[in-house]
């Protein structure tokens, strides 16, 4: 019997633009009948969702982590499985999921895969696959334009993230958990819900998407340069183990600042601090690889 799929592209991804033809003969080669659906706007996203899911038995989307995230909260309430095209720049989600880049493997996986339930973060009302985070990364997503994004992929980000570190300067926070207030002095503090983050790095090297808990890590260095150093850690998820970075885990945390600063959750400014992190487990079902 066909499937019926609600596919939405985001045409400014990184690849988006180019895929349409590709993608819809390509579900339609597995059987699929897609639903093709237009989006101009993060805001408008999750409603189309809402509305248009009601006559499929699925959800594809065609885009990356920032795409992705505008959709958690359509994708949560309609309770229909994720079929993940992974064309943006950093695909962090898919790369959680062991979705590989390339699209005609991800259609297969669509086609042919397994579905599992996957927790999902939320800050301040807002919904996030991968992490939240206040400090340089906020600071990133704030001057990572989308030309940029366009024209020079993942080299974007490192040319931009070099820019933010050069002009980094250290602030106050408290960090409150299970009744605990760390006071902390930081460059950076990340709350993750996956296990990858910031087209690679790892939030924490145990860290899984449906494990039903956050970990946070706060960057304590004085000195920039010092994190330079040790950028290896963080690709391999070891940072945990560096006296300048504190590392927590746990359901909730909450993140008091001085004065407000934004969020960044999944790449995209999303609120600002104080801001209050949970976990809402088993919140969305994505096709992912067929176990072996």
């Amino acid at each position: 019997m066909t499937k019926r799929a609600l596919l939405i592209i985001n045409g400014n991804s990184r690849s988006g633009r180019d895929s349409h033809t590709e993608v819809i003969e390509g579900l339609r080669r597995l059987g699929i009948d897609p639903i093709h659906k237009e989006c101009d706007s993060r805001e408008e996203l999750s409603p189309l969702i809402v509305r248009e899911g009601a006559h499929a038995d699925m959800v594809i989307i065609g885009g990356g982590d920032g795409t992705l995230n505008a959709a958690a909260a359509g994708l949560a309430e309609i309770k229909l499985p994720l079929g993940i095209l992974p064309l943006g720049t950093a695909n962090d989600l898919a790369r959680t999921l062991g979705i590989p880049p390339d699209l005609k493997s991800a259609l297969d996986i669509i086609g042919g895969g397994r579905v599992r339930s996957i927790d999902v973060g939320i800050v301040n009302g807002v919904m996030f696959f991968n992490v939240a985070s206040v400090g340089l990364s906020a600071e990133l997503a704030e001057k990572l334009t989308a030309e940029t994004k366009r024209r020079f992929g993942k080299l974007g980000y490192a040319l931009t993230a070099l820019r933010v570190l050069a002009g980094a300067r250290p602030f106050r926070a408290d960090i409150i958990s299970e009744g605990r207030r760390n006071r902390s002095l930081t460059l950076q503090i990340a709350v993750g819900n996956g296990r990858y983050y910031g087209g690679g790095n790892v939030v924490e090297k145990n860290a899984e998407i449906d494990d039903e808990s956050l970990r946070l890590y706060s960057l304590e260095f004085v000195n920039t340069w010092r994190m330079i150093l040790m950028l290896r850690s963080f690709r391999t998820g070891e940072h945990g183990a560096l006296d300048e970075v504190r590392t927590l885990r746990a359901g909730r945390f909450e993140i008091r600042t001085r004065r407000p600063r934004p969020v960044n959750a999944d790449g995209e400014i999303v609120t600002q601090t104080p801001a209050v992190f949970s976990v809402s487990p088993k919140a969305i079902e994505v096709i992912v690889p067929g176990e072996s």
